[in-house]
């Protein structure tokens, strides 16, 4: 099928592009990577009657290292990100997750703020950016807001940023110390969206655990943040028993739906078997990186 008719506009600078989304909203879409957007209008299940094009703008497009933060442009493309050694060596939870998306071909083009703005439940940006307590910085001609991840993602396909907004830089926190991660998931094809994922991340001090981000995708209507199964290895560390009391937790935290790919039953169990190994994984980094 072919899209539905629609204006194609083009802004090269980032004010041009607030300027026309806030006369076109609520009827315009924003075009980044296209990897998810262009299919859908294909279909017609998205009929935007203006597409706001911004792959001609410049400066959008960075990993920057300010300090006690890596700041990320929205329209860095995912092989950017995959190729970082900024990335590998400061947030190799990002470059591990982003090894999972998609084939090469859809990485090239895809963006990572069209990934987070586009609020898809089974992506891996989404869950990443929970699990790393990253922070999103949106622009609009009414001015700029700073939303955490935890409140950006809202329901389905859906968050807060509102229509005439436009997700400019994600910031992430640098961890200090001796910290792992790992990134891990299920999916029936190479390059299918995720049955489950976990994102998980720790940092310890000797053998005591200071700090433990999880997060999930594939298994509710947004990204989950495991917080019940961090109380657990917060509570009583990376004991056997804590580790699998945590994944039994992570499994009782979700909300998966059936559907023809998998049962709500079997996504539950996912979770566990995936939180339980992520968990181990992160622990085997973060001893090795001391």
């Amino acid at each position: 099928m072919k899209p539905a008719p629609f204006v194609h506009l083009a802004p090269d600078s980032l004010m041009d592009a607030l300027e026309m989304l806030s006369e076109h909203t609520p009827d315009a879409r924003v075009l980044a990577g296209g990897q998810s957007l262009v299919p859908l209008m294909n279909f017609r299940l998205s009929q935007p009657s203006c597409l706001i094009d911004i792959n001609s703008i410049s400066g959008l497009a960075y990993i920057n290292d300010n300090g006690d933060h890596i700041a990320i442009g929205a329209m860095t493309r995912e092989r950017c990100i995959e190729n970082s050694d900024l990335v590998r060596n400061c947030i190799p939870l990002l470059y591990e997750a982003t090894s999972y998306i998609g084939h090469a071909p859809i990485r090239n083009r895809g963006t990572i703020g069209g990934s987070i703005a586009n609020a898809d439940p089974a992506a891996e940006y989404p869950a990443v950016t929970l699990a790393l307590d990253c922070q999103m910085i949106l622009h609009s001609v009414r001015g700029v807001r700073r939303v955490s991840a935890a409140q950006f993602f809202n329901g389905i396909m859906s968050s807060v940023l509102e229509p005439d907004e436009l997700l400019v830089e994600i910031i992430v926190p640098k961890r200090v110390g001796c910290f792992g991660s790992a990134f891990m998931e299920v999916t029936r094809r190479h390059g299918d969206f995720a049955l489950v994922g976990i994102a998980a991340q720790l940092t310890l001090s000797g053998k005591n655990v200071t700090d433990v981000q999880l997060a999930a995708c594939g298994v509710g209507p947004t990204p989950i943040r495991l917080s019940l199964a961090e109380h657990e290895i917060s509570e009583h560390g990376m004991t056997d028993i804590a580790v699998k009391s945590a994944a039994r937790a992570a499994a009782n935290e979700v909300n998966p739906t059936g559907d023809l790919h998998a049962t709500a039953d079997y996504r539950r169990r996912l979770t566990a078997v995936l939180t339980w190994r992520a968990l181990l994984k992160a622990q085997e980094r973060a001893r090795k990186s001391a």
